[in-house]
């Protein structure tokens, strides 16, 4: 896929939203391609100190949260990125407090990454009906009874939604979601010196 003219990331600020259990590269991939950009990241959970991550079926590390589901607003960030992770996609589609912050965020336009397991959320925010996305392939029946248009792709750009399969899509995943980022820079900052013709390239 072709990629958008990127501007410069620097000043925006994106939530990424996981519990325990979350698959550990399906963060800490997609975080630093976008603080290499400049990119301001909050780890938002359900609870404050930590939270474990996981390598496939092993343990992972665990990773301070900045800040609870329920103290912050969709005002306060430009994107929400999702890890995946089965337990952890299990247990935050049924966190109410998660399901309002993406639908705030979607209602405002805002860009939604999500890969692997992460779109339950989505499904269970009421979010999916007519979108185009694509996931881990177990979620691929949740996803079309919600009235989602399902594919095997290794990401999928629907408007302000990005969607991967797995963790061998991260390369790809990072270039569409900072692409759409770009995209959005440049809807509101334009002619600006921060301007670049670097692109985002799968390489992130």
């Amino acid at each position: 896929m072709s990629n958008p003219p990127q501007h410069q990331l620097g000043g925006l600020n994106i939530a990424i939203l996981v519990t325990d259990g979350f698959e550990q590269e399906e963060l800490t991939g997609p975080q630093a391609a976008l603080e290499e950009s400049g990119v301001m990241i909050r780890l938002l959970s359900d609870r404050t100190g930590q939270v474990q991550g996981v390598r496939h079926d092993q343990p992972g590390d665990s990773f301070d949260v900045d800040a609870t589901f329920d103290k912050v607003t969709a005002d306060e960030f430009d994107a929400v990125l999702l890890p995946g992770g089965a337990v952890n996609a299990s247990r935050i589609r049924n966190n109410a407090d998660a399901q309002e912050l993406v639908r705030q965020m979607d209602q405002q336009g805002k860009p939604l990454a999500v890969i692997c397991h992460a779109p339950w959320l989505l499904v269970s925010a009421g979010l999916v009906k007519g979108r185009k996305m694509t996931s881990a392939p177990e979620l691929q029946k949740d996803l079309e009874q919600a009235g989602a248009q399902w594919v095997d792709e290794k990401v999928v750009v629907d408007r302000n939604w990005v969607s991967s399969r797995k963790p061998a899509d991260i390369p790809a995943f990072n270039a569409a979601f900072k692409g759409i980022l770009a995209q959005r820079t440049r809807q509101n900052i334009k002619g600006t010196s921060d301007d670049t013709p670097a692109s985002a390239g799968e390489g992130g």
